[in-house]
């Protein structure tokens, strides 16, 4: 397994409780839209066993073209050891990569293709929508929606309707009104649905999206294959 170690080259506050931390690229490293990788700190391999409590499964904000690795989090007043810790770190501080995969990268099948998430989950879309601006290849239209309760939504700018470029985007702050918004987007019975969220958002979701007849194979998850088989054997009637 190799690890590639790389400097925070600048912190950006997105809203109140989350910061996109970017990365110089070190040499080799590569990645893909909906990319996630081990994001690791300073002492996370320093004993006999790697300290899990210095790694965190994170999403890639960005794409290549950007020449930064992009990793967007939620930092709260209470949070982890992991999250104190990056709370703490400057620019010029150390971290690590390791194990870059991408599990939901926009699929080019001259459909219409949905992305549902809550909060920082939109992290893991922003690369798919800048991919999709640059060509649109194969895909009839994108739509966002996002539910965040704290009402400060997060990249804006790039989640902002564009009719010409046949984006639309949608901001919620309560689940009630994202569930209905869901239902509705349901109606397309030949839609791409990319879930992005908790594990308790992505069985809502789920649920939602069986009970309008929607199948299994037209939902993406940011899961290892196996974790996604679960999640979409999940017994719902429909």
């Amino acid at each position: 397994m190799q690890i590639y170690w790389t400097k925070i080259n600048k912190i950006i506050e997105e809203t109140p409780e989350i910061k996109t931390y970017m990365l110089d690229c070190p040499e080799g490293f590569t990645w893909e839209e909906g990319a996630h990788t081990h994001f690791a700190l300073k002492g996370f391999n320093a004993g006999e066993k790697p300290n899990r409590g210095l790694i965190r499964h994170m999403s890639i904000s960005t794409l290549p073209h950007e020449n930064s690795i992009g990793i967007t989090t939620r930092i709260k007043e209470q949070c982890s050891e992991f999250k104190e810790v990056l709370r703490n770190l400057e620019v010029g501080h150390e971290v690590a990569l390791f194990k870059t995969h991408s599990n939901v990268p926009l699929k080019r099948e001259g459909k219409n293709v949905y992305l549902l998430s809550s909060g920082v989950g939109l992290a893991t879309f922003r690369p798919l929508v800048l991919e999709y601006f640059e060509s649109a290849e194969n895909i009839n239209q994108i739509h966002s929606l996002n539910v965040d309760s704290s009402k400060d939504f997060l990249f804006t700018n790039i989640f902002a309707s564009a009719p010409d470029k046949k984006f639309t985007s949608q901001f919620v702050d309560s689940r009630q009104d994202y569930y209905e918004e869901v239902k509705k987007l349901a109606a397309d019975k030949d839609g791409l649905f990319y879930i992005v969220g908790s594990d308790e958002f992505l069985v809502q979701n789920i649920e939602a999206l069986r009970e309008q007849g929607i199948k299994p194979e037209q939902i993406m998850l940011d899961k290892h294959e196996r974790q996604k088989s679960e999640f979409l054997s999940l017994d719902v009637p429909v």
